[in-house]
């Protein structure tokens, strides 16, 4: 009788646990079109492994300089997302987070590297078919940081039939000034990424089409405004981030085309303390826009 009562009150621990959210760090698909491995890291809700159900999917990018565990060992994924669940917040959700690889989540003008093209058409079905994630566009969010704030915005712009909406944090989005007058190093180091030839250019001419698409506007200016409103945006940015002109300026751009979206201004600057608390807002935007 002791021995059945034990094995029981072990099954079911090994039950809860088993059913418990997790976060996967470092996996890796290969890719063809890049002929290398992209590494990304996966968050499961709650009973996500119990559950033959298909889920929503947000897709969560790193900044500069960062990679696909950034958003779980610092900016507390795990934490918040079950917190939101838990109070019903949010639904539960796949959260995925590929590392961006400094490439601006864009290809590269050369065609040396054309991650968008990989991230679109490899990664995407890679993930969706792996992990049980919902195929329709309403049911698929992606967020990020500073790049991949930028990135997020972007893609959701232009990938209008792929993605229901967007929430963007301190996004790198800089107007045509900004990028002429910023320090060469700085300039090389950041957009020679996707624009290489342009390594070392000066005045006007650093304003490449490739940095243009970047930068979000050139999108939002010759976007027909009808496919514009089928993605709802949320962008938020501090008031002493370096960032704050770009990120305004879009603000302005698209109330002047009438697009619909969410736009805040919060105290703080470039920081993971600002991103933190963002997030929970984002997740949040974004689970309301699945059901809207």
């Amino acid at each position: 009788m002791k021995k059945s009562f034990l094995f029981l009150l072990l099954f079911l621990t090994f039950s809860i646990c088993n059913s418990q959210s997790k976060v996967i760090e470092s996996l890796s698909m290969q890719s063809t079109i890049l002929s290398t491995s992209i590494k990304y890291s996966v968050y499961l809700p709650t009973g996500f492994e119990d559950s033959n159900e298909n889920y929503p999917v947000v897709y969560l990018l790193n900044g500069f300089t960062g990679d696909e565990t950034n958003w779980s060992r610092i900016g507390r994924l795990r934490d918040i997302a079950d917190e939101l669940i838990r109070g019903n917040k949010i639904e539960p959700m796949v959260i995925i987070m590929p590392d961006g690889d400094d490439r601006l989540y864009m290809n590269t003008d050369d065609g040396t590297y054309p991650y968008e093209d990989m991230f679109m058409t490899e990664f995407i079905p890679f993930v969706e078919k792996k992990y049980r994630i919902k195929s329709e566009k309403q049911y698929r969010g992606i967020s990020g940081l500073s790049m991949g704030g930028a990135g997020s915005l972007r893609l959701a712009i232009k990938y209008h039939e792929v993605f229901g909406s967007c929430a963007a944090f301190s996004s790198g989005i800089t107007t045509d000034e900004e990028v002429i007058n910023v320090n060469q190093k700085n300039y090389d180091n950041y957009f020679g990424r996707i624009s290489p030839s342009a390594i070392g250019v000066k005045g006007d001419a650093r304003n490449t089409e490739a940095i243009k698409e970047y930068n979000v506007f050139q999108l939002v200016e010759t976007k027909d405004a009808e496919l514009l409103k089928t993605v709802d945006i949320y962008f938020d940015c501090g008031d002493d981030d370096f960032l704050a002109i770009g990120n305004s300026m879009l603000h302005i751009e698209l109330t002047k085309k009438e697009i619909k979206h969410e736009y805040r201004v919060r105290d703080g600057a470039h920081t993971w303390n600002f991103w933190i608390n963002s997030l929970p807002d984002g997740l949040e935007f974004i689970s309301e826009s699945m059901h809207n």
